[in-house]
């Protein structure tokens, strides 16, 4: 019997190094077999309101695949737009691309085809490690996370810097053979800062192409 592994994962995890940290459910320095891991997306905005959906990209071109995540697991994205249409599509693409991480730990994208559709570079390498050790771990991902105050900052066509906060309070991992919930208190480290590069393909796909979590960033703090 084949074992059901991601094929992109399959193919990554062999020569990729953790040289930052990952956004599906906290950094890199955590791990989902402590309990200690969120699960993850992403959002855009100033704290306006909130919707439980990401917002579409504004950038036409690419056959975006669709992203999946599982009934238990809700993804809240705050301020999704800015009225700005290249800033939007920078936002638009980093919530696909957080979700995506989360579909590839949960199964709901099993060849990890969104993951390496907004992902590169280092980031592609942080994001297959990232799901690795939730399938060495045999966890996934449930609750709910927040995201918000996200600032753009457009470098030139091509190059972004994107940063934002996670809440992620009511996000935990969990056991997926006996179901159990590993929940924690929260605490200053249920809340995470990233800072983020993106580079827009020639399709017009902003990428991420790295990323850095700080948890438990005075920033983000309620």
């Amino acid at each position: 019997m084949n074992r059901r592994r991601p094929t992109l994962v399959a193919a990554l995890t062999l020569t990729a190094t953790v040289a930052l940290a990952l956004s599906a459910c906290g950094s890199d320095d955590d791990s989902p077999a402590k309990g200690e891991d969120k699960s993850a997306s992403a959002d855009t905005g100033d704290r306006p309101s909130a919707s439980p959906t990401p917002p579409s990209s504004s950038t036409a071109g690419a056959d975006r695949p669709e992203v999946e995540l599982p009934s238990d697991l809700k993804l809240t994205f705050e301020g999704a737009e800015t009225g700005h249409p290249v800033k939007d599509a920078v936002l638009a693409d980093n919530a696909e691309r957080m979700r995506a991480v989360d579909a590839a730990i949960a199964g709901t994208d099993p060849e990890g085809k969104a993951l390496g559709f907004y992902n590169t570079g280092k980031a592609l390498e942080a994001a297959v490690s990232w799901v690795g050790e939730f399938e060495r771990a045999n966890a996934t991902v449930t609750g709910q996370v927040r995201y918000f105050d996200h600032e753009v900052e457009l470098r030139d066509k091509t190059t972004a810097v994107l940063t934002f906060c996670a809440d992620e309070s009511k996000g935990f991992s969990r056991d997926k053979k006996t179901g159990k919930v590993a929940k924690t208190p929260v605490t200053k480290n249920s809340y995470v800062q990233y800072n983020t590069s993106l580079d827009k393909n020639a399709d017009g796909v902003w990428q991420t192409s790295q990323i850095l979590s700080t948890r438990g960033a005075a920033q983000c703090q309620p």
